[in-house]
């Protein structure tokens, strides 16, 4: 049995392109989508893979505090949204791991309609 919890969350920021040749290579910003998804193997008795607050106080702490409203090259060298994607599950994944839930997916949009996607082999 496999079941997911999601949490979404947004933040602000700017960042440019590196090596590449285009309207991106310019300095700009985007309101971020992030999307950060659980699988659990079993439903614990409290009937909760993991508090929707504390996931939402690990990823604030690790992710949001670090991105939002900052320069993004100055965390990710080439921050296309794969990278930043990337980083994300680095900074979080050991934090979101028991032995009833792991990290299982981080969905960042950079915008309404362009995202990429991480996710764990099973």
């Amino acid at each position: 049995m496999s079941l997911f919890l999601s949490k979404d969350f947004k933040f602000d920021a700017a960042h440019s392109l590196v090596n590449y040749h285009g309207q991106c290579e310019n300095l700009h910003g985007h309101t971020y989508k992030l999307r950060v998804t659980l699988s659990a193997r079993t439903l614990p008795e409290n009937g909760m893979i993991l508090d929707f607050v504390e996931l939402s106080r690990i990823v604030k702490e690790n992710v949001i505090t670090k991105l939002d409203h900052h320069f993004l090259n100055d965390v990710v060298p080439q921050s296309t949204a794969e990278n930043i994607v990337i980083w994300i599950r680095d900074q979080i994944s050991a934090k979101l791991k028991t032995e009833n839930y792991f990290l299982y997916e981080v969905i960042l949009w950079e915008t309404e309609t362009s995202f990429a996607t991480w996710r764990a082999d099973e």
